[in-house]
């Protein structure tokens, strides 16, 4: 697991499924800060949701599973990641509080049926021990027009590992001291002390394993790029490689979550 967002919208779908229970909910937050804090955007959320405003107070990971109980309530609702990027805010829905917080971020979870009112969340790190989820009022949740398949998402996946992926990889090992092969092995092991429930769909973890090597190659090599790329040309060469494999990778990321989170919801 790989953000805060893509943690609760997996594991709060599987726990609202009847699959998981609420501590692991909250164990798996727990993996990302040992302190969740949870406040409303403005009043009116404030109000509708109980939720604290404008400080969280004493509302924590218990408060956000409750509001999400509460949206999930209604006929047709999806639990939904988002993980907007430069040039890319696809699901987003325009003009709100949450779409700007879910940019700046680059993560947000949407709660409710598509087309109609729902619900927004976005964590913010308020300091090496603590998150903060800001909840929205969405008045019309976006349809997703953009949804990526399964199939679509594990075929984008395997030719970026096999194509530009080890493109990017072999530009960075041109015999310098460090390793970039030992660097990701260290970023993928990170990635691998965030767990999923143990319902999750094969397919899905596939995916997700994936996307998780790509982007530990994509990490590697935007730390490494200022030493090895002693030209302009050659940046320019390598951002037009990672460029491709950074939306790649969103878009596979999204499609497992959310389909976990489909398959969860509607069992």
């Amino acid at each position: 697991m790989t953000s805060p967002s893509a943690t609760l919208t997996v594991w709060a779908s599987s726990w609202l499924a009847g699959n998981s229970a609420p501590d692991d909910v909250i164990d798996a937050l727990h993996a990302w800060a040992p302190m969740h804090l949870a406040c409303a955007e403005d009043q009116d959320t404030a109000q509708r949701t109980g939720l604290p405003w404008p400080d969280p107070q004493d509302a924590g990971v218990t408060a956000l599973l409750q509001t999400m109980r509460r949206s999930v309530s209604q006929p047709e609702t999806e639990i939904r990641l988002v993980l907007p990027g430069p040039g890319d805010v696809r699901g987003l829905p325009a003009g709100t509080g949450f779409a700007s917080a879910a940019i700046g971020t680059g993560e947000g979870v949407l709660v409710g049926p598509p087309g109609r009112p729902g619900t927004g969340l976005v964590p913010h790190v308020e300091g090496p021990d603590v998150l903060r989820w800001t909840v929205s009022t969405i008045e019309r949740l976006p349809l997703d027009a953009h949804h990526t398949g399964l199939g679509e998402a594990e075929f984008t996946m395997r030719e970026a590992v096999r194509d530009a992926a080890l493109e990017a990889l072999h530009m960075l090992d041109s015999g310098f001291g460090t390793d970039p092969r030992a660097l990701i092995a260290d970023a993928l092991a990170k990635s691998a002390l965030h767990r999923y429930p143990t319902t999750i769909a094969p397919r899905a973890l596939r995916i997700l394993d994936s996307a998780d090597q790509v982007a530990a190659i994509l990490t590697v090599a935007e730390q490494m790029a200022p030493a090895r790329t002693v030209s302009a040309s050659g940046a320019a060469t390598l951002e037009d490689l990672l460029r491709p494999l950074r939306s790649a990778v969103r878009s596979a990321r999204t499609a497992a979550v959310n389909a976990c989170a489909r398959d969860g919801l509607t069992a």
